[in-house]
């Protein structure tokens, strides 16, 4: 298939437009339109992951870090990313990364972690704002199941783990036809009522496009009428952080022991234990600790996390326990989330998920 079929789901599932303003997530390397047949999934992209990319005779690999992070100002082969893009380019492989717009969405690198240490009724840590916006719409009463299905099947009317949502009022439209037009009801030059629905829904800013594309699809209007309201409400299912509960509450040791276990790392950093059961746990894949304080708002018993520095964890201040579990520990389970939607999406197509350890960090 081409390499833009195979990253569509992964494009519906995070969004790229969802990536924090420095990343740089996407296609990297490759050509939308190139012809692939075997894909590697890794976490990040070193030399040796790449030496088992064309070993496998895959055509692309598909990280959670980007290898092209900051800007290139040459390609001469003097560091280790130079020498992934040039080898990359010579052996026609292609490169996605999927990193911060996967950490951003409910179905995304907390949500898996959190199902590895058995977490439940699962909630966005910290959602964002300035996301959401409101359509506004006016059809013929005939019309509207046709144009509501429309703007749908394009993204609106999502409100949690709802969907189809919307908010529909009779009335009377009035308008008439000039000349040069063709109107679909009433006579040119006469004032026309129609009897109309007017339909309002939900929808993220990135999917606008699309909706706005479907609306003019569906309406039966030449001149479709519509309003576009900014929402101040935050987006329940993009954000930062995950927070939910154990089915039990355990021991802090038992569930730092627990961490350990999952992480499959002898060593777990804390902050000073409360002598309390653990039961709210709020988590962040990767680097964490900008959400340290939402996470005591959310109440949570602990706050899982990598790359803690030193001072943060007196943000603890006797009211949580900081847990850092190491940044590759706490996004490694990411290769089979990307995994898992290829192959429910592609069952038959060839998706290997990497055999090598990533982790640039070791322990002694």
């Amino acid at each position: 298939m081409k390499l833009n079929e195979l990253i569509s789901p992964l494009e519906k599932l995070a969004p790229s437009f969802l990536q924090e303003s420095y990343d740089n997530s996407g296609l990297l390397i490759g050509n939308p339109e190139m012809e692939v047949n075997k894909a590697l999934i890794s976490l990040d992209v070193t030399e040796d992951i790449l030496d088992e990319a064309i070993a496998e005779n895959c055509q692309i690999i598909i990280s959670h870090h980007p290898i092209i992070f900051k800007g290139l100002k040459r390609i001469t082969g003097k560091n280790m990313v130079e020498r992934i893009v040039t080898k990359a380019i010579k052996n026609e492989m292609a490169i996605y990364a999927i990193h911060t717009n996967l950490d951003n969405v409910k179905n995304g690198v907390n949500s898996i972690l959190c199902e590895k240490l058995g977490v439940l009724n699962l909630q966005i840590l910290l959602p964002k704002e300035g996301l959401l916006r409101k359509l506004v719409t006016f059809c013929p009463k005939e019309n509207a199941t046709k144009v509501r299905d429309a703007i749908f099947d394009a993204g609106a009317g999502h409100i949690g783990d709802y969907d189809k949502c919307s908010f529909n009022s009779g009335g009377s439209g009035s308008f008439r036809a000039l000349e040069g037009t063709n109107p679909y009801v009433g006579e040119k030059g006469k004032l026309h009522f129609e009897e109309e629905t007017r339909i309002e829904s939900i929808y993220p800013v990135y999917l606008e496009n699309e909706i706005l594309r479907a609306l003019n699809t569906a309406h039966p209007y030449e001149e479709v009428a519509f309003d576009i309201y900014p929402l101040l409400n935050t987006h329940g299912n993009v954000g930062a952080g995950m927070v939910g509960e154990l089915e039990t509450g355990m021991d802090e040791m038992a569930f730092l022991q627990k961490l350990k276990d999952v992480a499959g790392t002898g060593c777990i950093r804390h902050s000073g234990l409360l002598g309390k059961k653990i039961k709210k746990v709020a988590v962040c894949g990767g680097s964490g600790s900008f959400l340290i304080q939402d996470a005591i708002r959310a109440n949570a018993d602990v706050f899982v996390s990598g790359d803690i520095k030193y001072h943060d964890f007196f943000e603890a201040d006797n009211k949580i326990v900081i847990a850092d579990m190491g940044h590759y520990e706490s996004e490694q389970f990411s290769k089979e989330l990307i995994y898992s939607v290829l192959i429910k999406k592609f069952p038959t197509f060839a998706t290997l998920i990497s055999r090598g350890n990533t982790n640039s960090v070791n322990y002694f």
